[in-house]
């Protein structure tokens, strides 16, 4: 009785904080400060983009002071500038004060900017760094490149650093004889586990004899993808796997060791297959080289769609209080409950996501790979057959 009396509490507890939380953070929607202006429509649209594209700072939430004026709590992140005309530029997020401000000939795009001079949104977006003429206009003859470390970025950094201090202790442990002479505790039972299922479940059952060859990679993939992940469903955090360009990057990677990893039976079985008359051969090859690019664009393409999907969702039902609230306040209060608690249900099945996808990644790269030398299994039998 004691034990659920507390996850009633938590539950709660962590209900009412979601409430206060989003109210706060989507303060700005309702200003009050003006009562003569029209209440701004509360936009899903602006908020659901706002959370799953990159920026150059960690937001949490906005509210609005005593004063009447709209405070922000971020984390602000160093900006990287280049041009031929001005050179490097570097200065941190909060100088630009959320758009308010020119720092070194550069402005930081905002919504209202966007709305307010009618710019083209197929070329400018919110967040974007654009640079400026002495009279605060967009100057288009300057060529920017933003090297900045975004929070997508910083993120990454975070959890290779957090991955690398994980791997580092554990391995320093099994130095000491932990996990050897005694059972693994902690920590270092964890990582066992992931690397025993990993090893079993994945690398031997796709590679066979080389499976050893390529754990060390497969491994990295799916603790990287898995701690990107999990730190993604922390509020105020990046969904870095949420991001195209990131699960570009990983899919190119594995597409480059998928290259490296075959041998000649593979890339005849794609040039000529065997045992195909030919005329059939003149469609069937076109087809499977284009497999060889659809390898890659199925892993991206996975990963990304699934993990921003979840976060979208969640944010959806968020906003469904407030836009119940713009038609009556008391349907909105009302509705709270029911957005809340299915919330919390999708927000624990992400949990389930962010383990499933970083698997199906592992996976899915580990039957490509074996796919590409699966020819040389029977030649190594064969050899191994003959040495006997």
């Amino acid at each position: 009785m004691a034990s659920k009396s507390i996850k009633s509490l938590l539950v709660a507890v962590f209900s009412i904080s979601l409430v206060f939380f989003f109210n706060a953070s989507f303060a700005q929607h309702h200003p009050v400060e003006e009562p003569a202006k029209k209440e701004k429509i509360f936009d899903a649209n602006e908020v659901i983009f706002g959370h799953i594209m990159d920026a150059h700072e960690f937001h949490f939430l906005t509210y609005e002071g005593a004063d009447g004026q709209k405070h922000h709590a971020t984390i602000p992140l160093p900006v990287i500038l280049y041009s031929k005309e001005k050179g490097f530029s570097c200065f941190m997020s909060s100088a630009f004060h959320h758009g308010h401000e020119v720092v070194d000939g550069y402005a930081l795009l905002t919504n209202e900017r966007i709305d307010a001079e009618k710019l083209d949104r197929n070329k400018y977006a919110a967040g974007h760094i654009v640079p400026v003429d002495e009279n605060g206009k967009i100057n288009e003859s300057v060529k920017v490149y933003d090297i900045s470390l975004t929070r997508n970025v910083v993120q990454m950094l975070l959890a290779l650093t957090l991955l690398v201090i994980i791997l580092i202790r554990v391995a320093k442990k099994y130095g000491t004889g932990q996990g050897i002479t005694s059972a693994p505790k902690g920590m270092q039972n964890t990582m066992e586990t992931i690397v025993n299922f990993v090893n079993d479940e994945v690398a031997k059952p796709n590679l066979g004899a080389k499976s050893n060859k390529y754990l060390p990679y497969l491994l990295t993939v799916f603790l990287f993808i898995l701690i990107n992940n999990i730190v993604g469903l922390i509020p105020g955090t990046a969904n870095v796997t949420g991001n195209i360009a990131f699960t570009f990057v990983l899919s190119i990677i594995s597409f480059v060791v998928i290259l490296f990893s075959s041998n000649k039976h593979y890339w005849m079985h794609i040039i000529n297959p065997p045992g195909v008359p030919g005329w059939v051969k003149v469609i069937l090859v076109p087809v499977e080289i284009l497999g060889i690019f659809t390898k890659p664009f199925a892993l991206m393409i996975r990963l990304f769609a699934n993990m921003v999907a979840g976060h979208i969702l969640i944010i959806c039902l968020i906003s469904l209080i407030f836009i119940m609230a713009a038609l009556n306040q008391y349907v909105g209060w009302g509705f709270s409950p029911f957005s809340i608690a299915f919330t919390i249900f999708i927000y624990f099945i992400e949990v389930l996501v962010a383990f499933l996808q970083a698997f199906i990644f592992t996976i899915l790269t580990a039957v490509f790979i074996g796919q590409a030398f699966e020819g040389g299994h029977d030649d190594h039998a064969h050899d191994t057959v003959a040495a006997h």
